[in-house]
C-alpha cells in the first residue's frame, strides 16, 4: 500500500543530494542537513548545518464535498555557520552566503519536482562507507549481487563514472563464452511504500566478437532474478533506461538497495575480449507526497552576542500536496 512521505524528509533529501559548496581552497564543504534541531556542537565537525521544519499547514477543500483537498504548507529552513580557526575553513559569513546561494538555487530549480531524487556516483569512491557502490566482473552467467566474484572499482576508476563526459571505465574479459559485467548499488532514501517510480539509466556500450551492444537488468529480490532487460546495439555511447512504475517494492531489497546489472550483450570468443564501457550511471526516484515547493522569502539573522559569532540565514518556503479521500494523486 502506498504512503505519503513526510514533506520535510522529502525536501531534506532533495537538499542533501543536490547541494555542492566549494570552499575557497577548492575542497568541498562538509555540510549537515537535519530536521529542526540545531546543535552548536555539530559545527565543530561540519562547515555548516542546515535545518528544516514544518512551520504551518492548512487543509484546503478543492470541491464542495471535500473529497479533493490541497495541503498548503510553510516550511522554515535555517543555515548556521561560525568562524573556525582550522586550516582551509572559510569565514563563517562567507560559508553562510555560499550555502544560502545553493539553497536558493536548489529550491527554485526543483520547485516543480521536489519529490524527485537523483542518485549517481559523483564525488564517491573506494575505500569509503558510501551507500552507492560499483563493481566489475567477468562470468558466463549473470552473477547475483551477493556473488563473491564482484570486485569494487578503485578510487580512480570511480572517477571515470562520475559524470557524462566521455571519460569511461572499461571492463575487458577474454575467457571463452564469458561476458564483461558491471554491478551498481544504489541506496534508496525513502521508505519503499512511499516510492512511486524508479528510473535506472546506464550510459555506455559493449563490444565483443559476436557484435556490439550492452544489456542492463534490475534485480528482483523477491524472485531472486535479473529482470526488466533493455539492450542496445551500438559501438558508441547509448543511454539504456529501465523504468519501474509498479511492483517497485520487489526491486528494493530489505537493506533499501536497488541493484543494476550491465553486461556486454555478446561474450568473448577466447581470443578477442568482450569489453563493457561505462561513462555514467544513475538512479532517479519519485515519491508520493509534496508536489511543489518554492521560496517565499529569506533573511540573515546573525547572532553576535556570543563568541564565536553565529552566522545564520532563514528561509521561508511554501509547498503543497494534493489528496483525495480514496488515495493520493
Amino acid at each position: 500500500m502506498s504512503e505519503l512521505e513526510d514533506p520535510v524528509t522529502t525536501l531534506l533529501r532533495l537538499i542533501t543530494t543536490r547541494i555542492r559548496v566549494v570552499k575557497d581552497n577548492g575542497s568541498l564543504a562538509n555540510l549537515l542537513a537535519t530536521k529542526e534541531q540545531y546543535d552548536r556542537e555539530l559545527l565543530k565537525q561540519y562547515d555548516a548545518q542546515i535545518t528544516l521544519g514544518l512551520d504551518s499547514s492548512q487543509d484546503q477543500k478543492l470541491e464542495l464535498a471535500g473529497r479533493l483537498r490541497r495541503r498548503y504548507m510553510v516550511f522554515r529552513c535555517n543555515i548556521y555557520t561560525i568562524d573556525k580557526a582550522v586550516p582551509g575553513a572559510d569565514a563563517g559569513k562567507v560559508m553562510r552566503d555560499k550555502v544560502t546561494a545553493q539553497i536558493n538555487a536548489i529550491i527554485r530549480e526543483n520547485r516543480n519536482l521536489p519529490y524527485q531524487t537523483v542518485y549517481n556516483f559523483y564525488g564517491l569512491g573506494y575505500p569509503s562507507g558510501d551507500p552507492h557502490k560499483a563493481f566489475a566482473a567477468g562470468a558466463a552467467t549473470e552473477l547475483a549481487p551477493s556473488s563473491v566474484s564482484w570486485i569494487e572499482l578503485t578510487n580512480l576508476q570511480y572517477q571515470n563514472i562520475w559524470s557524462s563526459d566521455d571519460v569511461r571505465f572499461s571492463k575487458s574479459h577474454s575467457v571463452n563464452n564469458e561476458y564483461a559485467l558491471m554491478l551498481f548499488r544504489f541506496k534508496i532514501g525513502p521508505r519503499e511504500q512511499c516510492v512511486k517510480k524508479i528510473v535506472l539509466s546506464f550510459e555506455g556500450y559493449g563490444t565483443a566478437p559476436g557484435g556490439n551492444g550492452a544489456t542492463i537488468k534490475v534485480w528482483n529480490h523477491v524472485a531472486s532474478a535479473w529482470q526488466q532487460a533493455q539492450s542496445g546495439t551500438g559501438g558508441g555511447d547509448e543511454t539504456l533506461t529501465v523504468t519501474i512504475s509498479s511492483a517497485w517494492t520487489d526491486f528494493i531489497d530489505s537493506n533499501g538497495y536497488v541493484w543494476l546489472l550491465a553486461k556486454t550483450t555478446n561474450p568473448s570468443n577466447g581470443s578477442t575480449p568482450a569489453i563493457l564501457y561505462c561513462d555514467f550511471v544513475q538512479c532517479t526516484i519519485q515519491v508520493y507526497g509534496i508536489s511543489f515547493c518554492d521560496i517565499i522569502s529569506y533573511r540573515n539573522i546573525d547572532v553576535t552576542d556570543v563568541k564565536p559569532y553565529l552566522f545564520r540565514a532563514e528561509f521561508l518556503l511554501k509547498g503543497w500536496l494534493f489528496e483525495s479521500i480514496s488515495g493520493v494523486f
